[in-house]
């Protein structure tokens, strides 16, 4: 089986996985984040707007004591760029149907909140297979510290990701049950 088809069968059954969870989910499951997310006051933070089964980042960013944005999908192939967001925001449909802020400035977070399907403990995720986050990330990293802040239900983690070098690591992972800071 060739690495693309690994990665096909591990994000159909990741899927379900958080189909489930999120069919369990509570409104509580953003409490660790937010209180993780507490350590970096001051800080651009950059999340996301949930779709789908994703977990529910916007309380987090909402409560977040800095500039917050949200990803803005430019072209495909290319790294990500964040648009400032807050709480009351006029949001339209961007690409691949993500809400994002009509207008506003653009802002490069030093914290950033990454939606995935599956992770592991060694800090790998798997997303829905288009580079952006690992692009994005790889570029961030380039420029300075950027802390990488995966954020899932706990039922989402894997034994192990199927990886490539181009996959970008997580610094923390984020669940509702825990935190934790990825084995490398």
């Amino acid at each position: 089986m060739t690495l693309a088809e690994t990665k096909a069968a591990a994000r159909a059954e990741a899927f379900a996985r958080r189909k489930a969870a999120f069919a369990a989910r509570s409104d509580a499951d953003c409490a660790r984040l937010s209180e993780v997310l507490a350590a970096h006051a001051g800080k651009v933070l950059a999340g996301y707007m949930p779709m789908r089964t994703e977990i529910d980042c916007l309380p987090a960013m909402a409560a977040h004591r800095g500039p917050v944005g949200v990803p803005v999908i430019l072209a495909a192939g290319q790294p990500l760029r964040f648009r400032r967001w807050h709480p009351g925001a006029t949001m339209v449909a961007g690409d691949f149907g993500a809400l994002i802020p009509e207008s506003g400035d653009w802002v490069e977070p030093a914290v950033l909140i990454v939606p995935l399907l599956a992770f592991d403990r060694r800090g790998y995720r798997l997303g829905y297979g288009g580079g952006f986050y690992d692009r994005t990330l790889e570029g961030l990293r380039a420029k300075g510290p950027v802390t990488a802040v995966g954020f899932a239900f706990a039922a989402q983690e894997v034994a192990e990701v199927p990886t490539e070098p181009t996959d970008q690591p997580l610094d923390l992972i984020v669940t509702e049950a825990g935190a934790f800071v990825p084995a490398r």
